[in-house]
């Protein structure tokens, strides 16, 4: 993959992430890009990933909370917009 699509991958993924949880520091763009990786696997191929949660059930339950955690950012900056077009 060249610089320049990495480049518009990653602004892709920032603006995301920005639209998704509010604006919030890089740690939250790599739990998003997680978030993304994890979820789309499991719809598209859920025998392998519950290979994998099988086979790492540590790593499974930290994607659970990852995922509630993205969640709850979701929620409260939505619940944020929603106040501020009142």
């Amino acid at each position: 993959m060249n610089e320049k699509l990495e480049q518009q991958l990653d602004g892709l993924l920032e603006k995301y992430t920005e639209l998704l949880l509010g604006d919030g520091p890089e740690t939250q763009k790599d739990k998003v890009k997680a978030w993304i990786l994890y979820t789309y696997i499991a719809k598209s191929m859920p025998p392998l990933v519950k290979h994998w949660n099988e086979q790492y059930p540590d790593a499974k339950q930290d994607m659970m909370t990852l995922i509630k955690e993205i969640k709850e950012l979701n929620n409260a900056h939505r619940a944020k917009n929603i106040g501020q077009k009142k």
